[in-house]
């Protein structure tokens, strides 16, 4: 089917950055949230990024007027889907809040009526069931800000179409993006799926090798080719979304990551990283700093355990048919910026190494590092 007309459900950063995104692509969009204080503060921030882009000559003022003119703000959810070919969710992440707002669609949309869900990490299949229509609900994960991010995960559930997922995948290519197809609805997809574990094997790092928050972060910027360190990317993600999706990851399969407590900790004290001040590290509210990493404070942190907790999820995705290689290491270089692919790296530790070092931590924490099967084939 053709998209013509958009709906963005949730006008937040990721909500409003959507629309901006489609009205720039053509697409007539809708964007609706429950209050209108929500929609002036969104088109306040759309107005904003459009004249940025003036500034620098990427648009003409005339186009900007045109784009603005694009996307209508509203609080009406029935005229906000009356017209529409897909909707796009972007509420928070709480199942039981999609479920009601799918619930609610289902009474007063038409039949063609795509929904797309903008979640993070909650599974497209338990979204669907909510409806009568399982074969049109898909998930769509654009990345943050999805002004700037070229990376959108596109995840088919267990009963959505074919011709469903190659509309979108059509669609978010019309965006200008990479689309990545997550062949099955796991657990944090792709993306989380290596990044969620990552943060807390980071943590049990600090723990087993009493390095410092510095010393793990250089490292991991310097000798695994991050562009910055864990823990600053985690405290930019905020450890609230952390949290959440550490807690919906796991509520679905407990041997997805080795749970450290510093995360939910941090959580507790409502120390969500940069936008309350203060997370893994402090920040001064009124300017934008980065964290001062070296390679001298690499030195002192080994991060083959980082590594081999990436590759061994890497593996399990790719045992377990959900992508392959060459597109998981698309999706770490476009939705983490990770610069050297992470075989590559993998392989300067040693395969073998790797392989001998999760079998050393799966005899002392757990068959949760039991190496991937298909690590061995990468020996």
């Amino acid at each position: 089917m053709k998209i013509k007309n958009i709906t963005v459900l949730g006008s937040g950063i990721m909500g409003h950055g959507i629309a901006q995104v489609a009205a720039m692509s053509g697409y007539e969009v809708i964007l609706r949230d429950i209050d209108k204080k929500f929609l002036d503060k969104a088109m306040d921030n759309i107005k904003w990024s459009l004249k940025k882009l003036v500034e620098k000559h990427k648009l003409t003022k005339q186009e900007f007027e045109n784009i603005y003119k694009k996307i209508i703000p509203t609080t009406d959810l029935n005229n906000a889907v009356k017209k529409c070919d897909l909707i796009i969710e972007a509420v928070p992440e709480m199942m039981n809040l999609k479920q009601k707002v799918y619930s609610e669609l289902e009474k007063i949309t038409d039949n063609h009526v795509i929904f797309a869900s903008n979640t993070s990490t909650l599974p497209i299949t338990e979204i669907s069931e909510i409806t009568d229509r399982s074969d049109k609900v898909i998930g769509i994960h654009f990345f943050n800000p999805p002004q700037l991010m070229k990376l959108v995960e596109i995840i088919p559930g267990n009963k959505t179409d074919t011709n469903i997922t190659k509309t979108i995948t059509d669609f978010v290519l019309s965006l200008g993006k990479h689309p990545i197809l997550c062949k099955k609805d796991v657990p944090g997809f792709i993306v989380n799926r290596l990044f969620i574990p990552m943060i807390h094997e980071a943590c049990h790092v600090i723990e087993r090798q009493k390095s410092s928050v510095l010393e793990v972060d250089s490292a991991v910027k310097f000798n695994l080719n991050f562009p910055m360190g864990v823990f600053e990317l985690a405290d930019f993600t905020g450890l609230d979304v952390i949290h959440k999706a550490t807690s919906e990851m796991q509520s679905r399969d407990k041997k997805i990551i080795n749970k450290n407590t510093r995360i939910e900790n941090l959580f507790q004290k409502n120390y969500l990283g940069r936008k309350t001040g203060k997370g893994f590290y402090e920040y001064d509210q009124n300017k934008y700093t980065r964290i001062k990493l070296s390679e001298k404070l690499a030195k002192n942190c080994n991060v083959i355990q980082i590594i081999a907790n990436i590759l061994n999820n890497m593996s399990w995705l790719v045992t377990n048919k959900v992508s392959n290689i060459e597109e998981i290491e698309t999706a770490i270089k476009l939705g983490l910026g990770v610069k050297t692919p992470i075989l590559q790296t993998a392989k300067q530790y040693g395969i073998k190494n790797i392989i001998n070092e999760l079998n050393k931590l799966c005899s002392k924490y757990g068959d949760i590092y039991k190496p991937d099967p298909f690590l061995h084939k990468l020996s």
